[in-house]
C-alpha cells in the first residue's frame, strides 16, 4: 500500500481504526524530509498492513501544532489508538525496519498498563501542586 496524505478531518479515523499506524510529518522545503520521503515510501508498500501516512506540517498547520511538531522530519507511531513512538529526524531503511518490527512485537496491555501509570502518576502530582 502506498502513503497517504493525513489531514486533521480524517486523522482520528486513521488511527482508530487501524491497529498500527506510521505517520511522517514533514514538508516540502525540508532536505532531510526529501531524503526519508522515499526509504518511507518503500517500507509501505512492504508492510500493506501498516498505515504510512504523510502530513504536510505546511498544509496541516493546526495537526502540526497539536503535537508540538518543531522539527522535522517527525515520525510518530501509534498501536491500538496509542501514541508509541515519536521521535524527530530522518531514519534510513534498517532503522525504519527494526522500528517496524519493535512495533509489531509490543505488548500493547504492558503498554496501556504503563500509560495508566504514567497519567495516575502524572493526576497524582497535579494535585500536590494544585494544594500548595
Amino acid at each position: 500500500m502506498a502513503t497517504r496524505e493525513i489531514t486533521i478531518e480524517g486523522f482520528a479515523e486513521v488511527v482508530e481504526q487501524n491497529d498500527i499506524v506510521f505517520l511522517d510529518f514533514w514538508a516540502a522545503w525540508c532536505g532531510p524530509c526529501r531524503m526519508f520521503a522515499p526509504v518511507f515510501e518503500k517500507a509501505s508498500e512492504q508492510h500493506a498492513d501498516i498505515v504510512f501516512g504523510k502530513i504536510d506540517t505546511e498544509n496541516q498547520r493546526e495537526l502540526a501544532a497539536a503535537f508540538h511538531i518543531s522539527s522535522i522530519p517527525t515520525l510518530m507511531v501509534f498501536r491500538e489508538g496509542v501514541l508509541v513512538f515519536s521521535q524527530a529526524g530522518a531514519l534510513g531503511a534498517p532503522q525504519l525496519d527494526q522500528l517496524i518490527a519493535g512495533v509489531r512485537g509490543l505488548d500493547m496491555d504492558a503498554v496501556r498498563a504503563e500509560v495508566a501509570a504514567q497519567q495516575a502518576q502524572s493526576s497524582e502530582q497535579t494535585q500536590k501542586e494544585v494544594v500548595r
